[in-house]
């Protein structure tokens, strides 16, 4: 008989678990967004895959208008005390007017849909001529894979080294609950599109969590991988950092 894996358990596998607290990781992506979208901010920004709300909290007291989007329900209730503006929906299928927001905000959530083509093509539709999507998705070269594994029926939370490098047929087997990019993969998402590329990267982590139970050791941890980001090795990181601007 095969295991039956709780409700909660399987859930946050499959939609992933938003970030309930705010430390040095958030906040070094919130700069990196904020820098990306310049005088954007003075317009319509939408957080696409908002959670429980950690960035529209801080978007929304420096946003000419914050805009949210989650699939699950409960998890837009709570973002709507930062925001009214939040609506219960699918990446796949944005309910909002083409051409009507000036920055799309999508932070490690495009692993997690259904259709990710479809998702991407969305994100460029909503978006004005001129607007941004400023992306972090994670990066098939890091060498663990963050959001855990399926083996023999049960589900293994945690960081599982050396499961991305396996051929894709056999990842997606122990992963099949979430996505997985190289910059290839990325392009060709948005081969197709009225864009161009601004910026791409990868990045490492801030690891606020080994600083939290081993300070010395997480901060050094922290300097040496940020600093591999200005060297070749940046494509062993944790994500990808995409600027992608619609072009018409």
């Amino acid at each position: 008989m095969p295991h039956v894996i709780p409700e909660d358990l399987n859930k946050a596998a499959i939609r992933g678990e938003p970030s309930r607290v705010w430390r040095a990781g958030q906040q070094r992506r919130l700069g990196m967004l904020l820098e990306a979208a310049g005088e954007r901010l003075h317009g319509r920004v939408l957080v696409d895959g908002c959670g429980v709300g950690t960035y529209l909290s801080r978007l929304t007291p420096i946003c000419g208008q914050t805009l949210g989007l989650d699939i699950e329900f409960p998890r837009v209730q709570d973002s709507r005390a930062f925001s009214p503006l939040v609506v219960c929906g699918a990446g796949e299928h944005l309910p909002f007017e083409s051409a009507s927001i000036d920055l799309v905000f999508s932070h490690e959530v495009l692993e997690h849909v259904q259709d990710d083509q479809a998702a991407v093509t969305e994100m460029v539709r909503v978006l004005r001529p001129g607007g941004r999507v400023v992306l972090f998705c994670p990066n098939r070269g890091y060498p663990f894979e963050t959001h855990g594994v399926y083996w023999r029926g049960r589900y293994h939370f945690g960081n599982i080294p050396l499961v991305n490098y396996l051929p894709r047929r056999w990842r997606d087997k122990l992963a099949p609950h979430v996505e997985i990019y190289t910059r290839r993969d990325l392009a060709e998402l948005f081969r197709s599109q009225p864009v161009r590329i601004i910026e791409k990267r990868t990045i490492f982590g801030a690891y606020d969590n080994i600083i939290e139970r081993r300070p010395r050791l997480g901060r050094a941890l922290r300097a040496v991988l940020q600093w591999l980001e200005k060297t070749p090795l940046q494509r062993l990181g944790l994500s990808h950092f995409w600027i992608v601007e619609k072009t018409a």
